[in-house]
């Protein structure tokens, strides 16, 4: 019997460039946000626990939201991300690598976990090429994985955005991983400056990660190892952020990590502007019509319970 892995929802940032807590958005036909969908799919695939890694003056409001929708269709578990240790002047998160290392304690000892953000959709396909990576050979190899998304499938026409390239070696292992920020249309292409403030030219077919990962457990030592050097560093600055895609990326330049880059062409959606919101909605009410998701969502995740 394979074993069935977690789910780790990042839901705990602050939305700054969305103005407000787009984790909740309604944007399905009856109201149901985007993490509905992907704990949706992630259930249909074969998870069996989820972990919402949220604020604590917001948990509340995931707790009565996720009751409403997904009920008991999967063992729900919370865990806060504080700002603990806090710099004076610092009102954010740590970052996306420190909510993985908040939600540890819920993840089930020794098994295979998957991270995705709150307010992305990732679409079916994609959570089933995560399920059959943990539960096969894979974890047993020490292998994490990724799933890349062509960049140009996964920009806004209402701003730039952040986006991770993946860049491969030739067996489809992630070599290196580069943030960039502020990506948008340039030139016959797409331009974003690196961490650095370098300006960078793309073309948009680069693949790039979303967020949507599968780790075996030996990551978290890892990530906990990696942020006590991070704070030794960066902890009075109340702007630093300890990065999932940073973490992971210098995992594996010094060889601690194996990374599988798996390529979907799924559609990706997400949320970040408030001025996404209407395609968003749009496009999630063309895939009901379809039949690809129940229009009512909580009725969808009560037939999986039966």
């Amino acid at each position: 019997m394979r074993t069935q892995p977690t789910l780790v929802v990042l839901a705990a940032g602050l939305g700054t460039r969305y103005g407000g807590l787009k984790q909740l958005t309604p944007v399905g036909p009856r109201g149901e946000a985007l993490l509905d969908y992907g704990v949706y799919d992630a259930a249909r695939a074969g998870f069996g626990r989820v972990v919402f890694v949220v604020r604590q003056e917001v948990e509340e409001l995931f707790r009565r939201h996720v009751a409403t929708v997904i009920g008991d269709a999967m063992d729900v578990a919370y865990a806060q991300q504080t700002l603990d240790p806090s710099p004076p002047g610092r009102t954010k998160p740590w970052g996306t690598g420190h909510a993985v290392l908040a939600a540890a304690p819920q993840i089930t000892a020794g098994r295979p976990f998957a991270v995705m953000n709150a307010d992305d959709f990732y679409g079916p396909v994609a959570y089933r090429m995560l399920f059959e990576h943990l539960t096969s050979a894979g974890p047993e190899k020490g292998e994490h994985t990724l799933i890349g998304y062509p960049l140009a499938m996964t920009l806004s026409p209402h701003g730039g955005v952040s986006r991770a390239i993946a860049e491969t070696d030739g067996r489809g292992y992630l070599s290196r991983l580069t943030e960039v920020t502020d990506i948008a249309p340039g030139g016959s292409g797409f331009t974003g400056r690196t961490a650095a403030g370098q300006a960078v030219a793309v073309s948009g077919e680069e693949l790039v990660s979303m967020n949507l990962w599968g780790f075996t457990p030996a990551v978290l030592f890892a990530l906990g190892r990696q942020f006590g050097r991070f704070l030794e560093l960066w902890g009075a600055d109340p702007a630093a952020e300890f990065l999932l895609s940073e973490a992971v990326g210098a995992q594996v330049a010094e060889g601690e990590a194996r990374v599988r880059v798996l390529r979907t062409s799924e559609r990706w959606l997400g949320v970040t502007f408030s001025a996404d919101d209407e395609a968003v909605r749009a496009e999630l009410a063309r895939l009901v019509e379809a039949g690809l998701y129940p229009a009512n969502l909580k009725a969808g995740f009560e037939r999986l319970c039966g």
